[in-house]
């Protein structure tokens, strides 16, 4: 194991010191857990997006869903009614 130092806020000691003293854990182990966890999450952050969006490219290959080919262009003049060229 190596060993790191780093600063962290008061704040964040005080619940990782509550948090290990309610585990009855040290304050390592409660940091440790935390980093896995943590990192495992930012990991996932990526690849969670890009599977999303896989899948609805799935479901309209499927569906072969219709809509207005200037959807994206006039997104507030079908959701809102709203016309971008004019004071409405």
């Amino acid at each position: 194991m190596l060993k790191t130092y780093l600063y962290i806020p008061e704040q964040l000691e005080k619940r990782i010191k509550l948090t290990a003293e309610t585990q009855k854990k040290s304050k390592a182990e409660i940091i440790r857990q935390a980093l896995e966890k943590g990192i495992s999450a930012v990991a996932q952050q990526g690849t969670v997006s890009a599977r999303a969006l896989l899948k609805i490219a799935e479901v309209g290959e499927k569906y072969k869903p219709k809509g207005p080919r200037d959807l994206s262009a006039n997104l507030d003049k079908y959701l809102w009614g709203i016309n971008k060229n004019s004071n409405e």
